[in-house]
Formats: structure tokens, sequence, C-alpha cells
């Protein structure tokens, strides 16, 4: 197994416990990450995690200008081979009330202005993602999660659930009514701003990708609901210990031998033969695609 990744989403800004810390800051072709990689053993297990506040310490970065390519690559120089995200989300269902803990198994992408790949440039990669959270992921990170948060402690009798649909808007603002009314009435679970292109890129690195999302407000849809900047950090500070939880969990018992369908998500999907692809791309892209070139 390589070096397992955790990308903290809002309210999450630092490690899981770690020992031989290290930070490093990755120079990559998109540019800066969000912030250094926080890279070391996980609790005296031998398992080497890196750690990735994806809006950086001082949540400096808004969803929309967030550097996602830069935070997947400058994970794959890591040896990330899987990655653990974590989310903090509105509800689109009663039932899924703040507090709730939710692995989502698919993403309806409603973003308008943002890269969603590593390739072009004179290469096309035709990438496969019916299934956009990886699926062995996404059971063990639920049952991690499960375990997590039924033992004693704060976050326990945390409620989890397995399954639903994340529909990513664009931000930084939030839904308008009719917007969130809409999105209840496809029967989709959650509302978020950063699910794409994460899983989309972490795909196209072959590294496997689940997420856990913390909910903290029911959107607009709901007659008595406005979604206040307070109301969401309150509930995300609230939410963090039962995230961290589990996600501690999912790591310590991730399976040596789990094999996931990402890592070789990239065969057959590369379009341009080899001798066509630029010379600078071709430099560009070979950390990711690697052998397929």
């Amino acid at each position: 197994m390589g070096t397992i990744g955790f990308i903290g989403g809002s309210g999450i800004y630092d490690a899981l416990p770690l020992n031989d810390v290290r930070e490093v800051e990755y120079d990559t072709p998109y540019g800066a990450p969000s912030d250094a990689v926080t890279i070391g053993e996980f609790a005296d297990t031998g398992r080497e995690v890196a750690f990735l506040p994806r809006h950086g310490s001082d949540h400096g970065a808004s969803p929309t200008d967030l550097p996602y390519r830069a935070n997947m690559y400058a994970l794959k120089k890591a040896g990330v081979t899987h990655v653990f995200a974590s989310n903090a989300v509105g509800s689109l269902k009663e039932e899924l009330e703040p507090g709730t803990l939710v692995v989502p198994d698919q993403i309806y992408d409603r973003t308008k202005g943002r890269e969603l790949s590593f390739y072009g440039d004179g290469v096309v990669v035709h990438q496969p993602f019916a299934d956009p959270y990886s699926p062995e992921l996404v059971d063990h990170l639920t049952e991690a999660a499960e375990s997590a948060v039924g033992a004693d402690g704060d976050a326990a009798d945390t409620k989890v659930v397995k399954g639903g649909t994340y529909v990513c808007i664009e931000g930084p603002q939030y839904s308008t009514r009719a917007e969130s009314e809409f999105y209840k009435r496809q029967g989709w679970d959650l509302v978020g701003m950063t699910a794409i292109p994460e899983a989309k890129l972490a795909r196209e690195a072959e590294i496997a990708y689940a997420t856990i999302a913390g909910v903290t407000d029911y959107d607009v849809w709901k007659a008595d609901s406005e979604v206040t900047l307070e109301e969401v950090l309150e509930n995300a500070e609230k939410n963090q210990t039962a995230i961290k939880a589990a996600v501690e969990e999912a790591v310590r018992s991730l399976p040596e031998d789990l094999e996931c369908d990402a890592h070789t998500s990239l065969e057959g999907t590369v379009n341009t033969p080899t001798e066509a692809i630029p010379e600078e791309t071709k430099e560009r892209v070979e950390p990711l695609l690697g052998d397929y070139l």
C-alpha cells in the first residue's frame, strides 16, 4: 500500500495524529497547492498519511478558485494511492439533519468555470466516470464511520448514511430557493461546492477516492431555513470530531491489499498516439500517465 491521503474540508485544517511529521511544499505544473502537505506516520501504525487542507490553513481560497489540479498532483507526487476527503454540505432531505455524516456514491456537476482535467494541450484522455467515488472505498469508509461513531466518546451516536447524490454547485454563493427546490425535486441528497473537479482529478491520477460529508444545514428549500456562514461554521466545527474519528478508523483499518478499480482507471483511455503528444505536454503528464505513454 502507498501513502494514504486525507483532504480536509471546511472546519478541518490540521492533520490526524501523526509522528515524525514533515511539511513538504510541492511544485506542480498547475501552480502551488492550497498549502504544504503534512506527511507523517499515523499513530504508530507504520502507515504514512499525507494531509492537505483543501482551502489552506487560513481558508483563503473559495471553492471556485481552489487549485484542485495542483492539490491532486501534489498528492500523487507524495505517493498517495487512496484518498479520504471531507466536505461540509447542505442537506436536501428532511431525514439528513445537521450533524449527519454521509458517504455519497454519486455526484451531479453544476459547476461552470473550473478546470476539470489534467490533460489537453495535445493529449486527449477519455476517462469513464460512471461511479465517481471508488465503490471499494465507499464501502470501507462507511463501515469505518459506523464503527467509529458507535464507540464511546464525543462522536458516539452520530448518524451515518451510506450512498446518495452530492450536487456540486459553483459557489461561493449559496443556492437560490428556486435552485434548492429544484435539486430537492430531483431526489438528490446533498449540496456542496468542492466535489468537482476533485473526484475527477483523483480518477485521472489513478487514486482511489471517497469522501465523508458532514451536514451543516438544510440549504434553503426548507421554509424556515436561511443558510448563513455562522450556521455552517458552527455545525462544521461540531461535525469535525465525528469526521476525524471516522477517517482515523478508516486509515487504521484499511486493508493492506485493498486494490480499487481506480488504480488502473487510465487503461485504454488515452486517445492520442504517444508519438503525437508534444514533448512539453508529455513531460507535464508523465507522472500521471506513466507507463501509458
